[in-house]
């Protein structure tokens, strides 16, 4: 997730406090990926250092006062650059790379219990299903109760199939799974000829 993508796309709709920032990203993602406060502020100076946002001007952040926003308790409010437009320009126009996938930490639970001998795999897969299920209809039933026309509601909705489409995804590879351990628990029938030989 490009949280430094996501923080400058905000400031383009103007000069914004860290905790404006952090309120807005989790309002449009419904608090999925909640953010540390700590972490909106590394990225805004990593931001600043990389030129593409600076502190508001004095007149920017007049004119948001009179628009009757409040302030951050003194803190500094941020601006894109227009070397920042550019980035969320080029964001917005550019795909999602998948060169490098990430770390998924049931993949990889799953992988090393398969290697390790005594790890009942598909206990863990049926308990990975059944906690899986139980997000799914969590999902749906967010996703039924309610949504309107409101940029909000449709941004959050978004975010909410994602999860979806994941849990349903991740619910058939572990069906897979238990396909294939069951396929590796069943000797063929040359194994069992073989054996009868003997």
């Amino acid at each position: 997730m490009s949280v430094r993508h996501a923080l400058l796309a905000l400031l383009e709709q103007g000069p914004m406090y860290g905790y404006q920032l952090r309120t807005e990203f989790e309002g449009r993602t419904g608090s999925t990926w909640p953010l540390n406060i700590g972490q909106v502020y590394t990225t805004l100076a990593r931001l600043e250092r990389d030129g593409m946002i600076e502190a508001a001007s004095d007149e920017a952040v007049a004119a948001d006062e009179s628009n009757g926003s409040n302030g951050d308790g003194g803190k500094r409010r941020y601006a894109i650059t227009t070397d920042g437009r550019v980035e969320v320009a080029t964001w917005f126009d550019e795909p999602v790379g998948r060169g490098e996938p990430p770390r998924d930490e049931l993949a990889i639970k799953l992988a090393i219990a398969v290697t390790i001998p005594g790890v009942d795999v598909g206990s863990l897969v049926q308990r990975q299903r059944t906690a899986t299920m139980n997000a799914l209809h969590e999902y749906t039933r967010l996703k039924r109760s309610g949504s309107t026309d409101e940029p909000a509601d449709l941004a959050w909705s978004l975010v909410l199939d994602s999860l979806i489409f994941n849990a349903e995804a991740e619910i058939r590879w572990l069906d897979h799974c238990e396909a294939r351990l069951a396929r590796r628990a069943t000797p063929s029938r040359s194994t069992v000829a073989e054996e009868a030989t003997r």
